[in-house]
């Protein structure tokens, strides 16, 4: 199926409410280190932006100050004092696999919240042992879904649907296949294709920005499916509006999120 209007309004998003910020759902961002640390405010900003209310940030230790400093909207923790109490959790970016990504990965598997995965944590993911309540939401690109599925980069590339399949019963998880054409996978086989980016969001912390606009709307109440939908086409149409503004290329990761608001629906 194709990624469209159509589509989206087949799955839309929790209405608009008014009400304090718990009122549009907590979202934790577990992201960063020592070397990527602005993963972590990527994320963040690209959750904030897609509408949810109250934001707490976990991340390494030795940079969880300037985060603090660089995003005054968020509570931020380091990653020892962490505590999985959002509504909604993103994990993954900018993270490297020394921060013990297996560990993280199985607590957010048994947690309630509902969660988005990226980047080291897909590496480390293991197939939960028991159903959950709410479908977990991974984000691959092809080296990552290799590592997943136990193959390699090549396979991916020949048949990112088939793979898509394969990790999204797998894992019991809605799947992303990220690439120039992207694709959204259920465990019951359905796919979503969406053939609308720009060359200029294959740019360093895209990832990361997408990740966020799938985190926030899971706080305010996505369902799995619904917040990936209609995240990817954010993203996209996001950047379809920057190429416009600045150009093809060249515009930065940063500016991704702050066309969001801009395309949400009213």
């Amino acid at each position: 199926m194709k990624l469209d209007r159509a589509a989206l309004d087949a799955h839309p998003l929790p209405p608009v409410v008014d009400g304090d910020k718990e009122s549009k759902g907590r979202i934790m961002v577990i992201a960063g280190s020592r070397a990527v640390p602005g993963a972590a405010l990527l994320t963040a900003t690209a959750a904030m932006r897609a509408g949810a209310g109250k934001l707490k940030i976990a991340t390494v230790e030795s940079v969880a100050a300037n985060v603090g400093a660089a995003m005054p909207e968020a509570m931020v923790v380091g990653l020892s004092e962490m505590d999985l109490d959002g509504d909604a959790i993103v994990a993954g970016p900018g993270m490297s696999s020394e921060e013990d990504c297996a560990r993280i990965a199985e607590e957010l598997l048994a947690s309630d919240a509902r969660i988005a995965l990226d980047a080291a944590l897909l590496h480390a993911l293991k197939p939960p042992k028991v159903a959950r309540s709410s479908l977990p939401v991974l984000l691959p690109h092809a080296r990552e879904l290799a590592s997943m599925l136990d193959c390699d980069e090549a396979a991916i590339e020949r048949d990112p649907i088939g793979c898509g399949r394969r990790a999204a019963e797998r894992f019991r998880s809605v799947v992303l296949v990220k690439g120039v054409t992207s694709h959204i996978v259920c465990p019951e086989g359905q796919v979503w294709t969406y053939e609308g980016g720009v060359p200029g969001l294959g740019v360093s912390g895209s990832g990361d920005v997408l990740a966020g606009i799938v985190g926030g709307l899971l706080a305010r109440g996505a369902q799995p499916l619904n917040a990936l939908l209609w995240a990817v086409w954010l993203h996209g149409e996001a950047g379809a509006a920057l190429a416009t503004k600045v150009g093809p290329i060249g515009f930065l990761a940063r500016e991704i999120a702050d066309e969001i608001p801009g395309l949400l629906p009213r």
